[in-house]
């Protein structure tokens, strides 16, 4: 799920996090596609320096063999811990990681960083990378969204901590999309109960989406459901608000000519009433 975007912050991390690494490399072309291929073994331990572990991740690299090139950047770590080398390569490490869509070792290793080394200056990269990877696990949402919800608050956490970064600008624009996610789980389990005929269970849902996720597209549906369902109840006071609150926002909608052939159907139009926790929500009370 992260698209171009973060490829090109990644090409400008990777450089920065390498740093004169980078010189025994012939070129970084071609380097983000492809899928992993590296053959998953675990290499025999063989004592090398480091320039020529280095030299060996990044060829990996080159060939996008990443599993194998987070194992080579692991070795950095585990036979030069207290080299200058071994803090870059942990965070290569857990890049390869991720371009292997390997999660759970990307997520686990940037954390080792940030608990290692949280005043660098590549810190930022880390928390980011651990967000990049808790997103990417985003699933249907039909299903668990207890990963969604982690990745909401890990890029949170970039953009409070790193405000003025391309982590930050490129964070926000997945926290909106991530809140969408979270608000398109509420109205699926919202309809489902409006269908049954559980209209308190599909009102809870759906006055979830107005308090927490005002600001996605599932609103306009949601204050249409909140309609329905408060008029199967009879509870025309909220009917009327919803309908109104959406008609005030999107006239043109499909959503709000439901609202508003339902209720004239039956002799009400749309109003905002006094005392609804609707027209409060939009703060027109």
């Amino acid at each position: 799920m992260a698209g171009h975007g973060f490829r090109r912050i990644s090409l400008l991390a990777l450089i920065l996090v390498a740093g004169t690494a980078l010189s025994g490399c012939d070129t970084l072309g071609g380097m983000f596609g492809g899928g992993d291929k590296s053959d998953d073994t675990t290499p025999q331990y063989v004592e090398r320096p480091v320039e020529q572990i280095y030299a060996d991740a990044w060829q990996k690299i080159r060939e996008r063999s990443w599993s194998d090139a987070a194992k080579q950047f692991g070795e950095v770590e585990r036979q030069h811990p207290y080299s200058v080398w071994a803090r870059r390569a942990m965070l290569m490490s857990a890049f390869c990681f991720y371009q292997a869509n390997k999660y759970t070792d990307a997520i686990s290793t940037a954390d080792q960083y940030i608990q290692l080394h949280p005043g660098s200056k590549e810190v930022a990269y880390a928390f980011y990378l651990k967000a990049i990877s808790l997103y990417e696990q985003i699933v249907d949402i039909g299903r668990d969204q207890s990963k969604t919800e982690a990745a909401l608050v890990a890029l949170q956490d970039v953009v409070q901590r790193f405000p003025d970064t391309d982590y930050a600008r490129d964070a926000t624009l997945k926290i909106d999309l991530t809140l969408d996610h979270l608000a398109g789980k509420e109205m699926a389990i919202g309809r489902y109960y409006l269908r049954t005929g559980d209209y308190i269970g599909a009102i809870n849902r759906f006055r979830t989406v107005v308090e927490q996720y005002q600001k996605t597209s599932q609103i306009a549906e949601a204050l249409e459901r909140l309609t329905e369902a408060y008029y199967a109840l009879g509870v025309y006071r909220e009917a009327k608000t919803a309908a109104a609150v959406l008609g005030a926002n999107y006239p043109g909608s499909t959503w709000y000519q439901n609202s508003y052939d339902l209720l004239t159907q039956h002799n009400m139009k749309p109003e905002i009433e006094k005392g609804s926790w609707i027209g409060r929500a939009f703060g027109f009370l």
